[in-house]
């Protein structure tokens, strides 16, 4: 993590960072030595320590520029002022550190953003990800969830379906019309008795499929469709992968 720590003076950024790397070894500092400076950085420190009096551009007004331009940077007041600290909520900060404090305090606010940057991040990077596809199968009284990406295929034999995935299989009594439509076009019926997902296919002739987890065998007559939509399948994997 980039910890910033900005501070006029120099013996305060200087002692600042000493109990900062002795707290977390890993993190990556980063000093200025005013507002103007941390205005103008080309990048800004996932966690930073402001100093609120400071010449020319105080501590405040930094922060008012930052939140300006950057919302995430977590914020930690620094300072022997105790007047700015309801100010301090309209900035965003996180903590407000009132000097002098201990190293235990400091180590407990610093691990507390910490955790607060990380689990933002986390929620963020949730958000940005679509949700996974799952089908929820029911059979003998047990409902059974199966991932989509995970579904190698599925075959039917005396109205009962098996659907054979990277974990296991599932069997449950149905139609592989059904399941057909709810999989979509990533799957294929290529005989009346198989459902094969393009994306396990490792070789394929006139006859046979070969997937990754076995052999699915495929009616010569679905042959050239089957190879239409395989191609197809790859052709929109590769504009995903590339959009």
């Amino acid at each position: 993590m980039r910890i910033g720590i900005c501070d006029d003076q120099q013996e305060m950024r200087e002692l600042l960072g000493e109990k900062v790397k002795k707290l977390f070894p890993q993190a990556e500092l980063m000093f200025y030595a005013s507002g103007q400076e941390l205005s103008g950085a080309e990048e800004w420190p996932q966690l930073l320590l402001l100093d609120i009096r400071m010449p020319g551009q105080d501590g405040m007004e930094t922060a008012r520029i930052l939140r300006k331009y950057n919302k995430k940077t977590i914020l930690i007041f620094v300072t022997a002022l105790e007047e700015y600290v309801f100010q301090a909520f309209d900035v965003g900060a996180f903590h407000y550190l009132v000097k002098p404090f201990s190293d235990e305090k400091l180590g407990e606010v610093l691990l507390g953003a910490m955790e607060a940057y990380r689990s933002r991040e986390a929620l963020e990077q949730a958000a940005r990800e679509p949700e996974e596809r799952s089908i929820l199968i029911k059979s003998g009284g047990c409902h059974t969830k199966v991932l989509v990406k995970d579904i190698v295929y599925a075959e039917v034999f005396n109205r009962k379906v098996t659907i054979h995935s990277l974990w296991g299989d599932v069997e449950y009594y149905g139609r592989l019309g059904d399941l057909e439509k709810e999989l979509g076009e990533d799957f294929y019926r290529s005989h009346r008795a198989y459902l094969v997902h393009f994306k396990y296919v490792v070789k394929y002739t006139a006859a046979v499929i070969e997937l990754e987890l076995g052999t699915a065998l495929m009616a010569k007559r679905n042959y050239p469709e089957f190879v239409k939509q395989y191609l197809n399948y790859n052709r929109r994997k590769a504009r995903e992968r590339y959009l």
